[in-house]
């Protein structure tokens, strides 16, 4: 629950979701407005949040924000937040000093993710096989892109509770044969071969990497997005690499729905998904996800959803700003209160 003496935020509240690649920011001049949506800033072409938030935001506006509501792609922790696959640090007391905010309140990026499921509706999403949605049962959301987030969505005393986590570092394994011959051909990170190792966009292109050592083929020297270009026009080791990454998203995914018994159904999210749907639908990703023996009856009645919304954590911050006793957060550590 809310720290005993929080105090609603005070309006203008800057919202904004800092990934490793892009941060993408809006802004609410009061409990009932929509959010007012500025241009997305890509993270390498500034030195820090702060000169992101004055080029993005501050010079475009006359509503100057007097909290900001903020996820981070990284554990929330102390006053200097690093943020994962990237070199900002985020100060919050720091960001209050600079802009002048009376409270700063920062969230795990798939935290903020977590917290929009229960707003999304059914022209944000795309649903990949059968289950359906089971009342106010868990949810979880799992996102590629820079990296491999994760999060739950719990629902207990008539409050939606969300479990941030790095559900991404998880070990992946081999299952089939045609696996066990893959992986001998797959770097790993210091002898380990995590999630996020291979679903993730640079994972994308070590999959392509070593589809081709493995066909002892010489891949191009692609990148993410070329990947799934390459795949989208029909090169025979792309959409290998995108089959691959796909199953493999799915065992994951998965897992996450038997870790939570996620009956309220798994969310793929974060910047790669939706540009791959016609793989994910193809058949690979829901059948990685129902091969969960003994338990495949319980997994094909869990639904799978891509999220087509283009800046859903954007709207699980805003969904907070406005209601935040909807939410059972626990604000220690992450919220910053100007004395």
């Amino acid at each position: 629950m809310p720290s005993p003496d929080f105090k609603a935020l005070t309006y203008p509240v800057l919202v904004a979701d800092i990934g490793g690649t892009n941060a993408r920011f809006a802004l609410l001049t009061d409990r009932h407005a929509d959010p007012r949506p500025f241009d997305s800033v890509e993270v390498a072409e500034y030195p820090g949040l702060y000169e992101a938030i004055d080029a993005a935001v501050l010079v475009r506006t006359s509503h100057l924000p007097r909290s900001m509501v903020l996820a981070i792609a990284a554990p929330v922790a102390g006053d200097s937040i690093h943020i994962t696959n990237s070199p900002w640090v985020i100060e919050p007391k720091v960001l209050m000093q600079q802009i002048g905010l009376e409270d700063v309140i920062v969230f795990n990026d798939f935290e903020a993710l977590a917290i929009a499921l229960p707003a999304l509706e059914e022209r944000d999403l795309d649903k990949i096989g059968g289950g359906a949605i089971a009342g106010d049962f868990a949810k979880t959301v799992l996102g590629p892109g820079t990296g491999l987030g994760a999060a739950a969505l719990i629902h207990a005393a008539n409050t939606w509770i969300p479990i941030p986590g790095e559900g991404g570092h998880v070990e992946l394994g081999p299952v089939t044969e045609d696996d066990f011959e893959f992986w001998r051909h797959l770097e790993r990170f210091q002898g380990r071969v995590s999630a996020e190792w291979l679903l993730s966009g640079p994972g994308l292109v070590r999959l392509y990497r070593t589809t081709a050592a493995a066909a002892g083929e010489t891949p191009a020297p692609l990148s993410p997005a070329e990947v799934t270009e390459a795949a989208a026009a029909g090169d025979g080791l792309a959409i290998a690499a995108m089959e691959r990454f796909c199953r493999y998203l799915g065992r994951v995914a998965g897992d996450q729905a038997l870790n939570f018994m996620a009956r309220g159904g798994v969310y793929i999210a974060g910047g790669i998904a939706p540009r791959i749907g016609r793989f994910l639908k193809a058949g690979g990703f829901r059948e990685a996800f129902e091969a969960k023996a003994p338990h495949q009856a319980i997994m094909r009645s869990i639904p799978t959803f891509l999220v087509r919304h283009e800046r859903p954590a954007l709207m699980g911050l805003a969904a907070y700003a406005r209601t935040p006793l909807r939410f059972g957060i626990d604000l220690s550590g992450r919220w910053w209160r100007a004395n």
